[in-house]
């Protein structure tokens, strides 16, 4: 079993890295060619290196991106965060995906000519393409530093947050100050790039989906499989089939998307012929843990 858990987080590792690659490309082919930002801590090691290379004069460095070592520095105090408030893989994952960022922010060079050069589409694709793969991160159990650690800590403590609506909100802040700086224009497709890339991640990062679940079945100790094994509440109730007259016991339990498999393969190994519906919700009220 140990072995067996080592081989699934070597490959959450990868998935975090692959994940990482995928929103930096994002960063470095759509969004940084056209002098446009990101938002979260990597927008705000844009604008300081803005503010020191181009408006300042402070740094001169013609062959990299300091955005990237800024974005490691703005991590350091966080990563404490994500050690202690969520979990020492989360720290480690999450430390990874940074580390990588910052070597492809920095030492990669931006394209030139652009890959597209019309500003509407480059929003669309990169804020795509960003949000996908900062989702395979948080799927993974890992995130892409640095709002993305404050999303899954709030998100984990308050029912209503959400890691894309975290970023929305430092975002806006991000790019109202981007507006005040530059111009309106460039400020409005931020703005799109970010609500783009904010929806994927909710729609990729499954946690954020919830479930509900409605189990038919005639064997007993199903209802205390998923308590035990899931650690999710389950209500169950005796039922009639209106065709066999048979007795039915129906469960129902409300859970996130990444655990469908897991009550599926539970309910199975008790009851292989198990009838189960999934329903998509839109909100809970009431005792609903995020277990992230």
């Amino acid at each position: 079993m140990k072995n067996k858990l080592s081989t699934n987080e070597l490959w959450r590792f990868l998935l975090v890295a692959a994940g990482t690659i995928l929103f930096s490309a994002a960063i470095n082919l759509f969004l940084t060619p056209l002098k446009l930002y990101n938002g979260g801590a990597l927008g705000i090691s844009q604008l300081i290196r803005t503010i020191l290379v181009d408006r300042l004069q402070i740094i001169n460095a013609p062959n990299i991106d300091i955005s990237g070592i800024i974005y490691f520095l703005l991590n350091i105090p966080l990563f404490l965060l994500a050690y202690k408030g969520v979990s020492h893989l989360f720290f480690l994952k999450t430390a990874m995906s940074v580390a990588l960022t910052t070597f492809i922010v920095t030492v990669i060079p931006i394209p030139n000519p652009l890959i597209v050069e019309e500003p509407l589409t480059s929003c669309v694709i990169g804020g795509l393409m960003y949000g996908v793969g900062v989702g395979l991160c948080l799927y993974a159990g890992g995130s892409g530093g640095g709002t993305d650690i404050l999303g899954i800590y709030f998100s984990k403590r308050y029912r209503n947050f959400s890691v894309g609506k975290v970023n929305i909100i430092i975002n806006g802040t991000i790019y109202l100050v981007c507006a005040l700086m530059f111009d309106l224009q460039t400020a409005i497709y931020c703005i799109i790039y970010a609500a783009l890339s904010s929806f994927a991640v909710d729609r990729a990062h499954s946690q954020n989906i919830m479930i509900q679940v409605t189990i038919f079945t005639k064997k007993s100790g199903v209802a205390e499989a998923i308590m035990k094994e899931i650690y999710r509440g389950v209500t169950e109730w005796k039922g009639d089939g209106a065709y066999t007259h048979e007795e039915t016991n129906i469960l129902v339990t409300a859970i996130s998307k990444y655990e469908i498999n897991l009550v599926r393969r539970t309910v199975q190994k008790i009851d292989p012929n198990a009838f189960i519906i999934y329903n998509k919700i839109l909100n809970i009220d009431g005792n609903y843990l995020k277990k992230l």
